[in-house]
């Protein structure tokens, strides 16, 4: 298969499927993407990205479509289980954005029936291909910063307060799949603590530990009551650290050759001046749109497929179930 022979639909055209519409129409023929949304005034805004993109009001219509052999589904989080069974029931390769499904039978029924009808089951975890991310990865597998010891990463903003889902469901999964990713094993035990001030029940801020094995830790603060944005993340080795700040213009990736080395039984500390990691720029989404359709034109496994999906959300379940005792 080539690239051309991909036929794409987009199902969910909010402000972050319009994303997903404008990095299609870049890379694909727009005569061979069809964008689904109850919203009628979404076929204005289609012309504007790109004239010959279809626009539809029947879902059915497309999934019976047999020309179309991928599905980007960008609809709010509790209808992701159901719009991906029938994708995958009408054999389309599917990338979902996170969290894949709110319940973990749900995640795992979906990955069984991708595998049954060897397609491929793909999740938004959209910072996995990062630049930036994947550099920090390439390094820490060569022993740029020794052996991990300790992970933290804030992500807080002021708004946008949702209803239907709390801050560590919203902001948190993003940082649980670069910590996985990064460290590439699944914690031994997750606690997490949090606090509800606007809504009840719902919580504003939360705070993620994770106990990795070997002596791995990492902790995650999420909040969306905060005065200034922050997406920050440190990663802590026993010969320097990475700092990840992806809200800078530039310079987003440091290594500070600092720590402590234990010599002749006494403890020393190490430091010097930090140094810019240079890396290529490109950006994340379109980044994941070419991973998406390189693993089906190539028959090839997705970084970010069910099966990571499916330990983020395990993590998830975890926290939440330790956030209300």
């Amino acid at each position: 298969m080539e690239l051309s022979n991909l036929k794409l639909a987009i199902i969910g055209a909010g402000r972050w499927g319009m994303n997903h519409v404008r990095t299609a129409s870049k890379i694909l023929n727009p005569e061979n993407i069809s964008v689904f949304d109850f919203n009628a005034a979404v076929e204005k805004k289609l012309v504007e990205i790109a004239p010959g993109i279809k626009f539809s009001h029947n879902i059915d219509e497309l999934l019976n479509d047999e020309k179309i052999n991928a599905v980007i589904i960008a609809t709010p989080a509790e209808t992701h289980y159901k719009l991906t069974k029938k994708c995958l029931i009408h054999h389309k390769n599917v990338l979902v954005e996170k969290p894949i499904t709110l319940y973990i039978h749900e995640a795992e029924e979906l990955l069984k029936l991708s595998q049954k009808n060897e397609l491929k089951l793909m999740v938004g975890h959209v910072l996995l291909y990062h630049p930036a991310v994947l550099k920090m990865k390439e390094l820490i597998d060569k022993g740029h910063i020794g052996n991990l010891q300790y992970i933290y990463s804030n992500r807080v903003n002021l708004g946008a307060i949702r209803s239907e889902e709390n801050i560590l469901w919203s902001f948190a999964p993003h940082d649980i799949s670069v910590i996985q990713f990064l460290i590439g094993s699944n914690p031994k035990s997750v606690f997490a603590k949090g606090s509800d001030f606007i809504q009840n029940g719902i919580e504003d801020i939360t705070l993620t530990y994770l106990e990795y094995p070997g002596n791995i830790h990492a902790h995650i603060f999420v909040s969306w009551l905060h005065p200034f944005k922050e997406q920050r993340m440190v990663i802590i080795g026993e010969k320097g650290m990475f700092v990840f700040d992806d809200t800078l213009k530039t310079e987003k990736l440091k290594f500070h050759k600092k720590g402590f080395k234990v010599s002749n039984g006494n403890v020393e500390k190490f430091e010097s001046e930090f140094e810019v990691v240079e890396y290529q720029e490109k950006m994340p989404l379109t980044e994941e749109h070419l991973h998406f359709y390189d693993s089906i034109i190539n028959n090839e496994k997705p970084r970010t497929d069910g099966a990571h999906a499916l330990d983020v959300l395990r993590i998830l379940d975890s926290a939440s179930r330790s956030l209300k005792g």
